[in-house]
């Protein structure tokens, strides 16, 4: 709920739409109501099929290849690793370009198309 609270602050956007699993948090009645609330639409993958969320499997992927085991990185702190994510997904949505966006970054692709 944190997170979502945050990323939700100070945003004016309508229809988000929110996909997720079917995790305990995304289904509680605390979160769902949230989410309606403030205008979400809900989507869940269906259970036990990883191919519902391709493009955040992808991301995941690139991630741990890109950011821990091409730098051979395996042990390391929670601040380390919270470092190196976050260092990571500015890299991703603002730098690291992408074919499927016309080779521009995803933040790059986003204002051009807002």
């Amino acid at each position: 709920m944190k997170t979502l609270k945050q990323a939700m602050r100070g945003r004016k956007v309508k229809d988000v739409l929110l996909h997720s699993d079917q995790g305990s948090i995304y289904t509680a009645k605390e979160f769902q109501a949230y989410a309606k609330e403030n205008g979400m639409i809900t989507s869940m993958s269906r259970r036990g099929n990883c191919h519902d969320n391709a493009v955040m499997e992808s991301f995941f992927g690139h991630l741990k290849s890109e950011a821990f085991y091409s730098q051979k990185i395996t042990k390391v702190s929670n601040t380390t690793v919270r470092k190196i994510v976050l260092e990571y997904i500015h890299y991703y949505n603002c730098v690291r370009i992408q074919e499927k966006l016309n080779h521009l970054s995803p933040k790059e692709f986003r204002e051009q198309v807002v």
